[in-house]
């Protein structure tokens, strides 16, 4: 019996998605792992999300200590399209950081991006998954289709007030204030339960900061209120290349509240980090209007069969009147 109410809730599911736009009963946020959706939060919807995290550093060729607090600050707006987003990405970071020769504190917004994202493919636009009545087995079968993603790009502006605070490049190369950047964006869904989100980008184009990185998540759903994720974030750059993994979970509060909880670690010594955090995702959709997106369910075929169909109905009539 429970196996036939999955199947059925994976039916709505993709029905719901085939014929609606993007927007979810309940609040689609990018935490608490560092990737971003491919799908927009739903067209007038405004979402923020937030997170405060505690992070250590300790470089053992530097010989340095870091230690302190990251807020973060997300705001998502769905602008124009259904398809269309507007983000701004925010970090401030607070540490004492201590050396040989140095001991200091250092304050500053580490991370100011201004950006859009946009769905240039959805799998499941113009698709309809319609069941066998005949066959609960043809039903459960492996359906190669779930690997194939929605696409989306990103293209967003660095802003830099940090002073070069926090980077680590030698003394004397300074960031640029404004550097752009850009990435594609995969997301696959495998069931109803699982979900891969994967980021590709390219930032700072044009710098000496210039970095190729990527993330890759992986997300669970436990039920309709518990979900948790694992996840692997690289850099490369001429000046810091890192591999750091991230676990944590989140609990659906509402339909447009979330709470999270989560912990990283990178692979390497210089520097060593461990970051560990809480965050909080709400959304206002007061002013959301379900869009209906349009589906085109005949083939060339159908639509030539039903061309040829009217003209001769034409011709018959015409005959019928001389």
């Amino acid at each position: 019996m429970k196996l036939h109410q999955s199947f059925l809730l994976f039916i709505f599911i993709v029905c719901f998605q085939n014929s609606f736009g993007q927007f979810t009963d309940d609040v689609n946020s990018n935490r608490p792992g560092r990737s971003m959706m491919a799908f927009s939060v739903g067209k007038t919807v405004i979402q923020t999300e937030t997170g405060f995290n505690y992070v250590r550093e300790d470089h053992n060729t530097l010989d340095y200590q870091a230690n302190g607090f990251m807020a973060e600050l997300d705001l998502r707006w769905g602008l124009f399209f259904e398809q269309l987003e507007l983000i701004a990405e925010l970090q401030y970071q607070n540490d004492s950081y201590t050396s040989a020769l140095v001991d200091k504190n250092r304050s500053a917004l580490k991370k100011t991006l201004l950006g859009a994202k946009y769905l240039v493919y959805d799998p499941f636009k113009n698709y309809e998954e319609k069941p066998n009545i005949y066959s609960w087995k043809a039903n459960q079968k492996f359906k190669w289709r779930q690997f194939i993603p929605a696409v989306g790009v990103y293209a967003g502006a660095n802003l830099n007030f940090s002073d070069n605070q926090f980077n680590y490049a030698p003394a004397g190369i300074e960031e640029p204030i404004i550097s752009p950047k850009v990435m594609v964006i995969a997301q696959n869904h495998f069931g109803t339960r699982w979900v891969l989100v994967t980021n590709l980008a390219y930032n700072k184009i044009g710098t000496d900061f210039a970095s190729i990185d990527y993330v890759v998540t992986l997300t669970r759903g436990f039920n309709k209120k518990w979900s948790g994720f694992i996840e692997h974030q690289g850099y490369n750059s001429d000046y810091y290349s890192d591999g750091l993994f991230r676990i944590g979970a989140a609990y659906l509060f509402n339909k447009d509240m979330q709470i999270d909880a989560s912990i990283g670690k990178n692979i390497k010594d210089t520097p060593d980090i461990m970051t560990g955090g809480l965050g909080f995702s709400w959304r206002f959709a007061k002013n959301y209007k379900e869009v209906k997106i349009a589906k085109d369910k005949s083939s060339k075929m159908d639509k030539k069969k039903k061309a040829q169909a009217e003209k001769e109905e034409k011709k018959r009539k015409d005959a019928v009147d001389e």
